[in-house]
């Protein structure tokens, strides 16, 4: 076998990885803030600081455009999106309208041992609270709302979720600024945790829709502010 052919399957195999763990890291940083709304992305500077070349970058920035992340104008450099304030109000409604359902069929559907995964991890989620650490925290979170969505055991319901993930997590990692509202948040989803343990499909469906809507509210008072 030739070399270049040698190097040709190299690429091949290589470059999916490369363009997934470039996403992982532009996505942490967008979600973060450390790449701000309306930041322009250069190319040559990215590829050089993630040690990769244009075409695992460009895989990457198609994929954060299409969860609303990146704007990619054509002939035009590519830029973080703005954070629209009336879009998140959209998003929002329909999130709280998503994972009350979520909620609402997890809570008949959940396995006793899905529940008790739930239970530790609210108690990791009380731990880091009282640490301060809000990145640990913010994944924390962010994978207790994925177990019950994932525990509503509605493939349509996931797959709509997961659509609106990006925007979803960037939103709510900025609601942790308003101050108050990650005590909020913890003693949300235990009151949440304590209606899926109660087999409550009402209940567990009003707390759900409650804390994503005071989610929401929080975003709307940070970006006034």
């Amino acid at each position: 076998m030739s070399t270049s052919s040698t190097s040709e399957r190299s690429r091949r195999v290589t470059t999916p990885s490369l363009a997934e763990e470039a996403y992982q890291a532009l996505h942490q940083r967008i979600v973060r803030g450390q790449l701000a709304p309306g930041t322009t992305l250069l190319e040559p500077a990215l590829c050089e600081n993630l040690g990769i070349s244009r075409t695992p970058l460009r895989e990457a920035l198609k994929r954060l455009s299409g969860e609303g992340l990146v704007i990619l104008p054509r002939n035009r450099r590519a830029r973080v999106a703005p954070i629209d304030a009336e879009e998140l109000q959209h998003l929002f409604e329909v999130e709280a309208g998503l994972e009350s359902m979520a909620a609402s069929l997890a809570a008949s559907r959940m396995t006793n041992t899905e529940i008790k995964q739930l239970e530790g991890l609210q108690q990791r989620l009380e731990r880091l609270h009282a640490k301060g650490d809000r990145s640990a925290y913010f994944e924390l979170n962010q994978r207790i709302h994925g177990l019950i969505v994932a525990g509503a055991r509605n493939p349509v319901l996931t797959e709509t979720h997961q659509r609106l993930l990006g925007r979803l997590e960037r939103a709510r990692y900025l609601a942790l600024d308003r101050l108050g509202r990650w005590q909020e948040s913890t003693d949300e989803h235990q009151a949440i945790l304590d209606a899926l343990r109660a087999r409550d499909s009402e209940r567990a469906s009003q707390l759900m829709r409650d804390h994503v809507q005071h989610t929401g509210e929080a975003i709307a008072a940070t970006t006034r502010r």
